[in-house]
């Protein structure tokens, strides 16, 4: 195994510095009962919640664009009936008056939807990334954003994701999927810190 792997970001001589409260916007991507309580519950939900929130208090108290990303699926579904209690937005992330919540029907947050707009508005080109899950939602979302020329910041102790079915055979743990969703995203992506003290440290 290489000690000496450096990532993508490293050899363009990217920043590698994470995105400051001051010139970024914070967007939580499916931060939703439905990974809670409901029928896709993370491994390490509650944490990660916890860790939302308070990248969510912080964003606020540096008066940072907040954005609220919500996925709704068909009506009377099994996964994000937007009819259905699991919809919802978990309490510990709930918006107030003022920060936007965006409905999408897709992994990125900026597909069919109004969220680069939205983000533009605000004359900041730098993302804050936060929610679930690390594999699906928040990795498709950062690639996206990264395509539209977005710096992107991930807080890796607010995300989260589940075990997988592996194609080839068993089961890949939650742990595994959660550590290479982050390694892929950092080699080219996004910056990715472990934990909200990271960005005002």
């Amino acid at each position: 195994m290489s000690m000496d792997a450096k990532s993508l970001l490293h050899y363009a001589g990217a920043p590698l510095h994470p995105a400051g409260l001051d010139q970024a916007a914070v967007v939580l991507i499916d931060c939703q009962m439905e990974y809670v309580s409901g029928t896709l519950p993370l491994t390490g939900i509650q944490e990660a919640l916890i860790q939302a929130g308070a990248l969510l208090t912080l964003a606020r108290r540096h008066a940072a664009p907040v954005f609220h990303i919500v996925h709704h699926g068909r009506s009377g579904g099994a996964l994000f009936d937007p009819e259905g209690p699991f919809v919802a937005i978990a309490p510990a992330v709930a918006p107030i008056d003022g920060e936007a919540v965006v409905r999408k029907s897709l992994p990125s947050a900026f597909a069919g939807t109004d969220l680069d707009r939205l983000i533009a508005a605000t004359g900041r080109r730098e993302l804050i990334l936060a929610g679930f899950m690390t594999h699906m939602c928040v990795s498709t979302t950062a690639r996206a954003a990264l395509h539209l020329g977005y710096r992107n910041t991930i807080v890796a102790s607010a995300t989260a994701t589940r075990d997988l079915p592996d194609p080839l055979g068993g089961v890949v743990p939650a742990a595994v999927i959660q550590r290479s969703s982050l390694a892929a995203l950092a080699d080219r992506f996004a910056v990715v810190v472990p934990d909200t003290l990271s960005l005002i440290g």
